[in-house]
């Protein structure tokens, strides 16, 4: 399913059939509300748009304003499809005025500060705009120069690259196939904050593994993954197999280690091994040479939120600025007129579009609640999914809740989920993509 010739209606019933559809059009006429209120949208990405395309169906009179400096709308999950050469470029984006319901301001700037005594938003070029209610949405900020040596203007340069960035994908997608079909050392890291879509730089290091063994190279390559965290995953359910899959393909996996700098000339990678014994912390530097390198950089919440006071102020989500609000009802635990959701929310759980899409009706209707006088009373339970692709056609579907427990949502009952499945891998090619701009950013998935 490409760019052009989707019938979109028809997809949509294909989705309702599959059960797909989480807001279907019969939910959306049930539910109303004659709240009102100046609503301010702050983020035109997954989440921002999916919300104002709930609250303008669901409202009678919508007021609503969206503040984004963007001109293009990207599918994110598809970077890592790009970087392996199953899409092209052109295939993950649509333009951003086609994307932004009609209906809804669209003021085209970018926000620098936000007063949540006053209740206003600061913007570059437009000033200070009033909300009564803000969604607070703009995603997370990569901050390339966390890593030494690294700059978001220098990636690709000697086979530096990173897939969370449009530009990053098509210069990894070069850089993978030519150094999977030459040999060398690959080294692969993972970044210790927390980051969007926590499975992407395994999934990149699965499938470079996969196109050397299909072009009869695997013998010339050496692969190391390095990830910050005590375990390759977290989601017991999965776990096994993920490792499974690595001690398969050859792909030895170093815990405890923090990506500290790299240099791109020189082609070597600075690392940290960190390591605790009772009380003491054990700082161990050492240095890999590398090839080519796929790394993480460290990723926050915007500067303007951290300087509005609308983070975490103490325990595991401070330190990188994650919005304060409540896990289960997504409303902010100081300012009850603010609720914000997706990459830049504050809560327990991963960063992707599945976890959005199940977020947004949530959020949505526990909003029209606080504008009704109301007590939110819908709850998230923390459901995320990441698609792990492991090789090209398959895919191990990993779906989980606050307690890491599997959470199988999609039609998949019958088929043992906790392995890699080629059913999954026609979910991530061929059917998230136009999901997630026919049915979640029209508000029906």
């Amino acid at each position: 399913m490409e760019k052009k010739g989707i019938d979109r209606r028809r997809f949509l019933k294909f989705l309702a059939a599959a059960g797909l559809l989480v807001g279907a059009h019969s939910e959306a006429r049930a539910f109303s509300s004659n709240a009102k209120g100046k609503i301010v949208i702050i983020g035109g990405g997954a989440a921002g748009i999916s919300m104002a395309a709930r609250l303008k169906r669901w409202l009678n009179e919508p007021n609503i304003t969206l503040i984004d400096p963007s001109d293009r709308q990207f599918y994110q999950p598809g970077f890592t499809l790009i970087a392996s050469g199953v899409y092209q470029p052109d295939d993950v984006w649509r333009k951003q005025e086609d994307c932004i319901p009609n209906g809804i301001k669209w003021i085209k700037d970018s926000v620098v500060a936000v007063d949540p005594v006053w209740n206003q938003v600061s913007t570059r070029e437009n000033g200070k705009i009033p909300y009564d209610f803000l969604v607070l949405t703009p995603g997370l900020q990569c901050n390339w120069e966390k890593v030494e040596g690294i700059t978001y203007q220098t990636l690709g340069e000697g086979n530096a690259n990173c897939i969370y960035d449009f530009e990053g994908a098509q210069k990894t997608w070069k850089a993978m196939s030519e150094f999977a079909i030459k040999g060398g050392k690959g080294v692969y890291t993972d970044t210790y904050t927390k980051h969007k879509c926590g499975g992407a730089p395994k999934k990149i290091c699965l499938l470079t593994e996969h196109y050397a063994r299909k072009h009869g190279t695997r013998d010339k390559l050496q692969l190391d993954y390095f990830t910050a965290e005590r375990q390759l995953y977290d989601v017991p359910y999965f776990t096994p197999r993920l490792e499974e899959i690595y001690k398969e393909r050859n792909v030895p996996i170093h815990l405890n280690v923090r990506l500290k700098g790299v240099d791109t000339s020189a082609k070597k990678v600075y690392f940290e091994r960190i390591e605790t014994k009772g009380e003491e912390k054990i700082v161990t530097p050492f240095t890999e040479d590398y090839d080519f390198l796929h790394f993480t950089p460290p990723m926050s919440a915007p500067d303007f939120v951290k300087e509005a006071g609308l983070s975490w102020t103490e325990g595991k989500l401070a330190a990188d600025g994650w919005v304060m609000v409540d896990k289960e009802t997504l409303v902010h635990k100081k300012y009850q007129n603010i609720v914000s959701l997706g990459d830049v929310a504050g809560i327990p759980t991963s960063k992707t579009s599945a976890a959005i899409r199940k977020q947004v009706p949530i959020a949505a209707k526990n909003l029209i609640a606080l504008m009704e006088g109301k007590e939110p009373t819908e709850k998230y339970d923390g459901y995320a999914a990441c698609p792990i692709v492991t090789d090209y056609g398959h895919v191990l579907l990993c779906e989980f809740d606050y307690n890491k427990e599997p959470e199988i949502s999609f039609p998949f009952t019958l088929i043992d989920t906790s392995k890699e499945q080629w059913l999954a891998w026609l979910l991530k090619v061929y059917i998230l993509k136009p999901l997630y701009f026919y049915g979640m950013l029209k508000g029906y998935a």
